[in-house]
């Protein structure tokens, strides 16, 4: 283990190849939800791991459908069955990570449901992976930060249209064909299988198999070392 750690530590990372083949790379899947507070938190530490070790994982984005609506939605673990409780979990989760998350909209204009974002995040991987991370993120900041309602068709489109200008290749026209077209609803329909076949019901929750073939599973929020810990464990 010791000899494989100085080793990685040696390799340099060119953006026009792959330090390591395809097959050598970790494998991250990370659940998560656009309405999920704390994984929007913990972007910013996934973010970081990709500008230092991009070229040594790959990440696997599950939409689990968080909030299918509100009469079916309760968060026993939180105490959340009702859209104005989702509040003050924001305000927590703003002061413990110290992350920018403005929760206002839960009195103003609370998202009915957050199937809709999951579902654009999905189209929107038609695309390309890279499209798929990018839309997460904005749809995230949109309601986190902007206070805009990502339950709402319209509100999903302008944030296609908006990453049309920062995501090389991302068609926002495309994106709206397809979804009217509903091409990405088996994906989706997937993500939610697999994440009710693992049992996965809180955010965000990343599972890893290393390349000496053990698996971990962190679930929750988690600081950068934390996060850098273990993945090197892994073998990172």
């Amino acid at each position: 283990m010791e000899q494989t750690a100085k080793k990685q530590k040696q390799e340099v990372h060119d953006p026009k190849t792959n330090n390591r083949h395809e097959a050598d790379r970790l494998l991250i899947t990370y659940y998560t939800d656009p309405l999920c507070c704390w994984s929007w938190a913990f972007d910013k530490h996934l973010m970081q791991l990709q500008h230092e070790f991009g070229n040594r994982f790959t990440v696997r984005y599950v939409m689990a459908g968080m909030i299918r609506n509100w009469d079916s939605y309760s968060d026993p673990y939180n105490i959340i069955n009702r859209p104005m409780q989702m509040g003050p979990l924001w305000m927590q989760a703003a002061q413990v990570t110290h992350t920018s998350i403005n929760f206002d909209i839960w009195h103003r204009d609370p998202p009915d449901s957050s199937y809709p974002a999951c579902l654009a995040v999905k189209t929107a991987s038609l695309q390309s992976p890279e499209a798929e991370a990018f839309y997460l993120y904005k749809v995230r900041e949109a309601v986190m930060t902007r206070q805009l309602n990502i339950a709402k068709y319209t509100v999903l489109f302008q944030i296609a249209e908006e990453l049309e200008t920062s995501c090389n290749n991302f068609s926002a026209e495309q994106f709206k064909t397809d979804w009217q077209e509903g091409k990405a609803r088996t994906l989706f329909r997937k993500d939610l299988e697999l994440a009710a076949f693992h049992k996965i019901g809180r955010y965000p929750t990343l599972t890893c198999t290393g390349t000496n073939g053990e698996g971990i599973i962190m679930v929750g929020y988690r600081p950068y070392e934390v996060l850098l810990s273990s993945l090197q464990r892994m073998g990172l």
